[in-house]
Order: C-alpha cells, then structure tokens, then sequence
C-alpha cells in the first residue's frame, strides 16, 4: 500500500477532474528500442485497470516517421478482439486522411489531430506553413464527424518554439479557434518544450475565454522540463480547467526540447490532486505499479518523482 499525501482542499478549485492519459502513444512514440505490441497492449490493459477514464492507445502515422507506432492496427486489432466495445473507446491520433480510414476500419470511435501553433514547427513537424495545415485538418475532420466519430486537436507550441521563442498568445488563440470552427471538440493545449510559468498558464486560458472558448473546451499538455509541471496545472485548476493529459511513469517528451524530462507524470498528477481533495478515479498503486513495469520493460527507472518515492523492483 503506497503513502498517500493528507488532504487539504483548495476553495475555488474544480472538484473533479478527467486525466487523460498519453503515456501508450506520446510516452512511446520517440523510443529508440522497439517495443513488442504484446508489451503496448498489456501497457493499456494495465492502465485501464488503474482506473484513467480515457487512455490514447497509438497513432495511425505512417511508419517512416514514427517506427516506434508501426504496428497501430495490430495492436487495435488485439485489443479489440480481446476488449470489444471497450478498445474501440481508445483514442488514437490520425495525422491525415489515410490514418483516419485505418481508424474508420477498426470501428474505432475518438481520433485526434496535431497541429502547431507556430510556423516553423508547422514546417518541420508537418511539411505544411501555419496556414495550410488547416487544409490537411479539414477534410479529415469533416469524415470523422461524418463517421460519428469525436475530434481532440492538439495544439503544439502553445507557449514557447525553440526556434521562434515566445509565441504571442494571440496566435494561439487563432489556431485553436480554426480548429474548433473546423468541428475539433476539444483543445489540448501543449507545452511542448516545458517553458510555460503559471502566468502565462493564466493568460492562454484567459485569452480563449475572451475568444468565446470556455474551460469545457480545453485540455492542458505540460512538459517538466523545467520543473512547472504541477506549478502549471494548478494554475489551470485555478483558471477552471479539468482536464489535462499526463504520462505514467513520465514517459516521452519533446525531440525538440533540449534536456526535456518528457510529459507530465501521472502519478505526480494523481497524488498533487489526492492532496487538494480532487477527485480523478486512478489508484495510485496500480499506476505507480504499471510505470515500475514498464520501466523494466524499457530497461531504465521512470523519471516520475512520486514512482521513484514509491515504486519497488520492476514486475
């Protein structure tokens, strides 16, 4: 039985809030050392069974980009005859047109979509200029609604471009708002090198209020980097946002950020919102378990501070 911090809530603060969990497709995608699918579809079943309300299970990229997410219809394959209904619940990232018809295929039923918030990383992330992306996006988004299927767009760069630097709020705002004027239904908003303060935190939510984009709309994507992760979330908690995105094990990261920690840790997220009184639905020992697990499964410890404070052996 792991320690559990002692509770203290926070007046003014959400009293629920949604996890989403990227640890199986964002932790994984930039492995060097290829992961068995048996090895990703035990990671889900196990993060399942933790208790994260929504788990994004792979991306149907093509191979050549991301080798690592290759083998994204065998494991939604698997998981499928294994879960049923439950597995075509997963979300998985469609890049474009052809990801989405594997999608549609397998009967998944919730996809999303990565875009960039500044020109430069639109140019080396997805060979397009900060314009005609939404020409990539639109029609990929118009089948899936038209399947009945959801859209979550990603937005990367949100607060920092290691080429750019500061990006202006402003532009942010603009491409999250034609990606839901395009039909996207909920916004993650990412840091992707891990360079936003709780200002700006408070700033970006503020400034797509004023756009006409509530909290319900919007989802938080920190990186540690720099050490703000749970710095950042509370300012979001504070500005009324529920959902973020965390990794088990604080798998992943930015190949762009120099020296990136990777993504927020889950267990991190987990026990700072235990402390505040925040329910989330996640047991922390079977997470905390499952990122010890997948630790010796990748041959190294977990960045996690709370998996390195609890965790035991690898098993």
């Amino acid at each position: 039985m792991s320690a559990l911090p002692m509770v203290v809530p926070e007046p003014g603060l959400p009293t629920e809030v949604t996890i989403y969990e990227v640890g199986a497709r964002d932790g994984l995608q930039n492995e060097k050392t290829s992961v068995p699918t048996e090895v990703k579809a035990e990671f889900v079943r196990r993060l399942l069974g933790a208790g994260l309300p929504i788990v994004e299970a792979t991306s149907f990229v093509h191979p050549k980009w991301v080798p690592q997410l290759a083998d994204a219809a065998e494991l939604m394959t698997g998981l499928t005859a294994e879960l049923g209904d439950a597995a075509r619940q997963l979300p998985v990232l469609v890049p474009n047109q052809r990801g989405l018809d594997r999608a549609v295929e397998l009967g998944l039923r919730h996809v999303a979509v990565f875009a960039s918030a500044t020109e430069t990383f639109a140019s080396k992330n997805l060979n397009r200029t900060l314009e005609s992306q939404f020409e990539m996006f639109e029609p990929t988004i118009a089948a899936a609604l038209a399947a009945g299927m959801d859209v979550r767009g990603y937005v990367s760069m949100c607060f920092g471009d290691p080429w750019e630097g500061a990006v202006p709020v402003e532009q942010v705002v603009a491409v999250g708002k034609r990606l839901l004027d395009l039909g996207v239904g909920q916004l993650s908003l990412g840091d992707t090198i891990g360079v936003a303060t709780a200002g700006h935190v408070r700033s970006l939510v503020a400034a797509f209020a004023d756009a006409g984009v509530g909290c319900e709309r919007l989802a938080l994507h920190f990186h540690d980097t720099y050490g703000q992760a749970l710095t950042n979330v509370h300012a979001g908690l504070q500005a009324g946002i529920t959902t973020f995105d965390a990794s088990a094990g604080g798998l992943g990261g930015c190949p762009y950020a120099k020296s990136a920690t990777g993504n927020l840790a889950t267990e991190d997220l987990v026990w700072f919102l235990t402390g505040l009184g925040i329910e989330h639905g996640v047991d922390l020992d079977a997470v905390v378990g499952t990122s010890v697990w997948m630790a010796g499964q990748l041959g190294r410890p977990s960045p996690s501070a709370v998996v390195r404070a609890l965790g035991g052996t690898p098993g």
